[in-house]
């Protein structure tokens, strides 16, 4: 008898390792805000396109088509870890032109926020090099 009310407690804690956990769910509605430059995306390829051919000399790079640009806001609004696609010849003086370019842009960005708190996120623009002229998607 005094075997089976030592074995009897520990089947019922054994029981409880395989029971579901109960997590708890966030009763709250999550808000999200992606980030925003003054005057919307299009003043921004504007702004960027003028500081790109007013600073930098595109004829040292063989661009033709579309490049895509990605980077990173961060929480105060600048803008770092700056990647492009496709990659070609002359690639990293290309990046560290483009982030030159960048920083001479005037505004800065409105962060994105999630539930009231300012995170990075990442933007993604497109724009079609032609022979000196460009054209933004």
């Amino acid at each position: 008898m005094k075997k089976y009310l030592l074995i009897l407690p520990l089947l019922f804690l054994g029981f409880k390792g395989f029971s579901q956990a109960v997590v708890p769910r966030y009763q709250g509605q999550e808000s999200f805000q992606k980030a925003e430059f003054p005057g919307g995306e299009e003043a921004f390829k504007k702004e960027f396109l003028k500081m790109v051919y007013s600073y930098i000399d595109m004829a040292l790079y063989a661009v033709q088509g579309e490049v895509t640009f990605i980077f990173n806001i961060d929480p105060k609004g600048k803008i770092d870890k700056v990647d492009i696609l496709p990659k070609f010849k002359n690639n990293e003086m290309f990046i560290d032109d483009m982030k030159y370019a960048l920083k001479k842009v005037k505004n800065k960005w409105k962060p994105a926020v999630r539930n009231g708190v300012p995170i990075d996120s990442k933007f993604i623009m497109k724009i079609n090099f032609e022979h000196n002229l460009y054209d933004v998607n």
